[in-house]
């Protein structure tokens, strides 16, 4: 990757409504030229897509939480992994090494739909354990990825 696409994904990263007459003045490109170096980016799989950040809280979404998930039955594992695709409360899984097989980051409505998300949705399946950690605050959360090693 270049150093005009790194100072796009910057821009997009930080505001993803940045003009492409901003985006060309950024690169010294033209505007329709900074259109096609995106246009690019996201042919190529760097830019997956573009999302509002919504504060969790004003949606009703206010309790998050770390759920990290053990599958003793390895059979089943392709369709807890279909299910977690499916609903909507998990907002990231990722395979993990160690004791456990992932761990969910989750955001739910309260305690009764954290239960339910993990008794009737996660537990449904047979030879799942979990083990959950409520997060009480955050301190940083971030969309944003590190462009550099931050050695220049």
């Amino acid at each position: 990757m270049n150093i005009n696409d790194s100072k796009i994904i910057g821009q997009l990263m930080s505001n993803a409504r940045t003009t492409w007459a901003e985006l060309g003045a950024l690169i010294g490109l033209s505007a329709p030229a900074a259109a096609e170096r995106v246009r690019k980016l996201e042919e190529s799989g760097v830019i997956k897509g573009y999302a509002a950040l919504i504060d969790p809280e004003a949606i009703g979404r206010g309790l998050a939480a770390l759920i990290s998930l053990t599958i003793e039955n390895p059979e089943s594992r392709p369709a807890i992994i279909k299910k977690i695709g499916e609903l909507a409360e998990i907002l990231e899984c990722h395979h993990v090494a160690g004791d456990v097989d992932y761990i969910l980051k989750v955001r739910c409505s309260g305690t009764r739909d954290l239960e339910r998300l993990i008794s009737s949705e996660l537990k449904a399946f047979p030879g799942v354990r979990t083990k959950t950690t409520v997060i009480l605050s955050t301190i940083k959360e971030t969309p944003v990825l590190p462009l550099s090693r931050g050695v220049e």
